[in-house]
């Protein structure tokens, strides 16, 4: 693996599958059912890093960005969809 592969996977941006967690670990992390989404692996470690640590803000920055990132490539695909949805209904809102 070359350094740019490394730093990559290391950030998040490597593009293979992601493991998303269980149920049985989103349970035993004491996660909200609202934070259950396909970043909860990516949330149980940032969690236990900021308990560890006593939620200093300078502490677990990598987790963190790691986390936001992958809330935000969801948000994307999300706001994809609805376009995609709106463009086969002419346009039209829902609301």
């Amino acid at each position: 693996m070359t350094v740019v592969e490394t730093v990559k996977e290391a950030v998040g941006l490597s593009g293979g599958p992601k493991a998303s967690a269980t149920r049985e670990e989103m349970a035993a992390a004491g996660l909200p059912l609202a934070y259950r989404d396909s970043c909860a692996n990516l949330l149980i470690p940032l969690n236990r890093c900021r308990f560890e640590t006593y939620y200093l803000p300078w502490k677990c920055e990598t987790e963190r960005h790691s986390y936001e990132k992958c809330q935000y490539e969801e948000f994307k695909k999300r706001v994809a969809k609805m376009d995609e949805l709106r463009a086969a209904k002419d346009g039209a809102r829902s609301n």
